[in-house]
């Protein structure tokens, strides 16, 4: 007779990473249009780097249609081998999309993957990820990393507060 092996529970898992260091604001570039910096392109890249120590893939890119946040999902998806066309474009991620929105955002989001990974602005890239975890969370500096875990089957049965920190990773603890 064969073992019979529990059932393992389904995770879902969420990555959250704020945009590199940009460009200020001046009158003739619009913040929407603003790019990153040598430096800020650097850190995303070697944040990347360090990521890919720590998963295997991205699953989901969605980002926030601003210019800079773009270019750091971007570089995030070349360290990972991923084409541009597979990252998602979300408004909702630069106009500030409330808090009691969050749960919506992600369940309507297909099954078929596991990993979800938001390329974003503060305040709402820390809210949000502070909405979903389980402890306190810290603002995410500019390239900053938050995984949190889900012991959930879908998307769609995301709670407040039920999500665990797998790592928590910053250019400054880690370059």
């Amino acid at each position: 007779m064969k073992p019979v092996r529990a059932k393992q529970a389904k995770m879902k898992k969420l990555i959250f990473i704020r945009h590199g260091k940009a460009e200020d604001q001046v009158a003739d570039i619009s913040d929407f249009e603003r790019s990153l910096t040598l430096r800020g392109k650097s850190q995303s890249g070697l944040m990347a780097k360090l990521l890919r120590s720590h998963e295997k893939g991205l699953g989901m890119m969605i980002t926030s249609p601003a210019f800079r946040a773009i270019e750091t999902a971007l570089i995030f998806g070349k360290e990972f081998g991923l084409s541009p066309d597979v990252m998602q474009i979300s408004s909702d991620l630069y106009f500030n999309l409330e808090p009691g929105a969050y749960i919506s955002f992600f369940s309507s989001r297909s099954e078929d993957t596991d990993t979800i990974t938001l390329f974003g602005h503060n305040f709402l890239i820390s809210e949000m990820a502070a909405f979903f975890a389980m402890d306190e969370t810290e603002v995410l500096p500019k390239s900053g990393i938050l995984c949190l875990t889900f012991e959930v089957e879908s998307w769609s049965s995301l709670k407040k507060s039920s999500g665990r920190t797998e790592y928590f990773l910053t250019p400054k603890s880690h370059l």
